[in-house]
């Protein structure tokens, strides 16, 4: 078991901190709108600073929005690039006059690391967790996970993307040039009230942001082009596909590099999930255009974001229709040029249900629109461990929805290989290390993950819906990895 410090530091110049929703003196006030596609800056190294804060946007006409964000960014957060087998420092400041946290989302590291509901950041505080980099190559992310307070603070923009580098992804012919041929896209939707503030507490959004900006529209070179997607939604889920219906490549998940790329036309995104795909435009001329979208109309009961309604608790103009994610348009080739799709990727083994010793079962269970869902007719319960995992060994579990609502499971500490859905086939673009899926009404959802490396008899792990709204409500467990 790893022995890690956890610094908490209070700053002296609490007293100077600028109000809530308001902009930081030393941050850059943006008052231009603009529908160019944003990429959140780079940060790379061992140590890395981040500052969560009150800032503003302007995304419609006339009164800026006020929203936090870190490390004074309008918006989202940057991207933080790490290297596997490397140690890592993050030093995490609270600049809000609220508690928050910071969840590493995907990483595999201690549970008081974590940056659960149990690490809490207080107003002025600093939080420094140090760990080692044991993840594959693949995209991650970090956001607070303030117990009934997630929803409201993932709401305002507080998020952002980690990359993970390792030595099987550096071998590939993969773009990898941030920015122009590796593209991070954070996708999620917001609504406004009539002064331009943003609604926090409402389900679906009205307008699509992608890395924060309505309509966005970005340049790309007719080249093989890497998209990071991820979904940040508070419930709505994405069946993400082109316009003219082309065919693009997944070649990872949320936890590392698939075996060989999957051909999708269209790829199925619950909140919290991630997907690395391939866009290869070396068949698209100069000049032309092509449109990724997310094709959320006429899908079945229980998908989010299907509902019909347009206003209401539920409501979104984009619930029940296709719309925009991303417009591209095709520029002239950049060196270093990647121009053909590879045939293969990385040699994993992954799990299977034969490996496991040990079996457990959940079930997600409902009472009807309106009832906050549970596990186990259990509302989380900060003060109660749920289950007990032995250290170094490898389970089953099986998840069961109940018949009101499709959710998006994740767990905390392992990424893990689903082995079964009672619903059909497991799509190819899933078969890779996965930390969240999306689960069906009336279905049952079976994966298999080895608890390696970090254990304690105090410090536990999460298990939730990661539709902000259900974890808040009480859709959430924990449990300890134990010696």
């Amino acid at each position: 078991m790893h022995k890690n410090k956890i610094t908490i530091v209070i700053p002296l110049l609490l007293a100077v901190l600028s109000p809530i929703f308001s902009v930081q003196a030393n941050c850059v006030e943006t008052s231009a709108q603009s529908n160019s596609l944003w990429i959140p800056p780079l940060l790379t190294g061992t140590t890395f600073n981040l500052s969560l804060m009150p800032s503003a946007k302007n995304f419609l006409t006339g009164k800026a929005t006020q929203t936090i964000a870190y490390n004074c960014n309008e918006f989202l957060g940057p991207t933080l690039l790490m290297n596997k087998d490397q140690t890592v420092t993050l030093h995490v400041t609270n600049q809000l006059p609220e508690t928050t946290t910071t969840h590493w989302h995907g990483l595999h590291l201690p549970a008081e690391m974590d940056g659960g509901p149990m690490q809490l950041i207080e107003p002025g505080a600093t939080w420094s967790p140090s760990f080692k980099v044991t993840n594959h190559a693949a995209t991650y992310w970090y956001h607070p996970h303030m117990h009934e307070n997630t929803m409201a603070q993932l709401n305002q923009g507080a998020a952002g993307l980690i990359i993970i580098k390792d030595t099987d992804e550096a071998k590939l012919a993969l773009p990898r040039t941030y920015g122009v041929d590796d593209i991070p896209l954070v996708m999620t939707s917001r609504s406004f009230s009539s002064d331009n503030a943003l609604k926090t507490k409402t389900i679906y959004g009205d307008y699509m942001l992608t890395n924060g900006v309505i309509n966005a529209e970005v340049t790309l070179p007719a080249q093989v082009i890497r998209l990071r997607l991820l979904n940040t939604e508070v419930e709505r889920a994405y069946n993400l596909g082109f316009k003219d219906n082309r065919s693009f490549y997944v070649i990872a998940t949320d936890g590392g590099l698939v075996t060989k790329p999957v051909a999708v036309k269209r790829l199925l995104m619950s909140p919290g999930e991630r997907y690395e795909v391939l866009l290869n435009l070396t068949a698209d001329k100069v000049g032309n255009t092509l449109d990724l979208q997310a094709f959320n109309g006429g899908q079945t009961f229980g998908f989010p974001g299907g509902e019909a309604a347009q206003t209401g608790t539920f409501g979104s103009l984009l619930n029940n229709k296709t719309f925009n994610v991303l417009h591209i348009t095709v520029g002239k080739l950049k060196a270093p040029a990647i121009k053909k799709v590879p045939t293969k990727l990385v040699n994993t083994t992954y799990l299977k249900a034969t490996d496991a010793t040990n079996t457990r079962t959940l079930a997600i269970t409902d009472f009807g629109p309106g009832t906050p869902f549970t596990f186990d007719n259990d509302a989380y319960d900060m003060a109660t461990i749920n289950h007990q995992v032995k250290l170094n060994s490898t389970e089953k579990w099986t998840i069961s929805n109940g018949r009101t609502f499709g959710h998006a499971f994740h767990i905390h500490d392992v990424q893990f290989s689903i082995v079964s859905r009672s619903s059909g086939a497991i799509p190819e673009y899933e078969k890779g290390w996965k930390d969240t899926f999306f689960i069906r009404p009336n279905e049952k959802v079976s994966f298999v993950a080895k608890f390696a490396d970090y254990a304690s008899t105090e410090h536990a792990f999460m298990y939730h819906c990661h539709m902000a709204n259900h974890e808040d409500e009480g859709l959430m467990g924990q449990f300890l990895v134990i010696p």
